[in-house]
């Protein structure tokens, strides 16, 4: 993939250093846009190891509608731990437990887990229930039964609730395209991008969101767009960043759907099989709360 190589060496080119509310100062550039061909492959890194069994984990969660983090942790998907417990730190009932002991009462304490585990109405409420109205059930009846609509889009980004999430939607805003009547394409905008963590996870995300989509509608995956705001790396990043460049890039897996669903809300990660990944060595970096 070496799009996201470029990714990376066109910020390192071309940004600023910005100061932020995480404190961590980031190189920032401010608009781009990738393109990767996901009709005979499945776009996931090989200069670096993607953990994908979180992202599978992350994408059937916010199409559940889900908002708690307990049924990530109980699948052993620690993505969205930081802000809940950042919020817990706050609180009266705080007793000085670090994060891997407040994941463990959110993984054993149901009743913990309802109080301290809701990241608030983010991407699984907008998606499946925003103000009642099911924007993902909508867009994939629209895609069957009227696939030249331009109107194909679901948008995380709801400015009356964004003040109650514990994270506002980074990947604000995707849409759908059907060429031909057989082929389906996504583009997502994402308004903030840590490049080295987080693009990562969501390219292969909403590339997996399209081939599920496509395979209820009876579509072939095509392509998946990705359109950045600010796209940033954080600077306790860059040795990371400069030893992902280092690396070449090596072929990419293919992605099988097993089972085929009539409900998108049914499919599991069992339902997926990724063939032929072979990744250089993970890179690990901190995260930026």
């Amino acid at each position: 993939m070496k799009q996201y190589l470029d990714l990376l060496q066109h910020i390192l080119n071309n940004g600023k250093r910005r100061h932020n509310r995480t404190n961590v100062d980031t190189i920032s550039t401010f608009g781009y846009q990738t393109r990767y061909d996901i009709s005979e492959s499945f776009p996931l890194l090989t200069t670096k190891k993607v953990f994908y069994k979180s992202m599978f984990y992350e994408l059937l969660w916010f199409i559940k509608g889900d908002t708690n983090i307990k049924y990530l942790v109980d699948h052993n998907c620690n993505i969205w731990n930081e802000w809940p417990y950042e919020i817990y730190k706050k609180s009266p009932d705080f007793q000085g437990e670090d994060l891997k002991q407040f994941v463990e009462k959110i993984r054993n304490d149901t009743e913990f887990a309802k109080k301290y585990g809701n990241l608030g109405p983010v991407y699984g409420k907008q998606w499946r229930d925003s103000y009642g109205f099911d924007q993902l059930q909508n867009v994939i009846d629209q895609i069957k039964n009227n696939p030249d609509s331009r109107r194909l889009i679901v948008c995380a980004w709801n400015p009356s609730q964004v003040s109650n999430m514990a994270l506002p939607p980074c990947h604000a805003l995707f849409q759908f395209y059907v060429e031909d009547g057989k082929y389906l394409s996504c583009q997502l905008y994402q308004r903030s991008a840590d490049a080295f963590l987080g693009v990562p996870f969501n390219i292969p995300s909403y590339s997996l969101l399209t081939y599920i989509i496509a395979d209820m509608t009876g579509l072939k995956p095509k392509e998946f767009i990705h359109s950045f705001g600010d796209l940033h790396i954080y600077v306790n990043h860059l040795d990371q960043v400069k030893e992902q460049l280092s690396r070449v890039p090596k072929h990419q897996p293919k992605l099988i759907i097993k089972n085929h669903h009539d409900r998108i809300e049914d499919y599991v990660f069992e339902d997926f099989e990724i063939i032929d990944y072979d990744p250089a060595p993970a890179i690990k970096a901190p995260v930026a709360v």
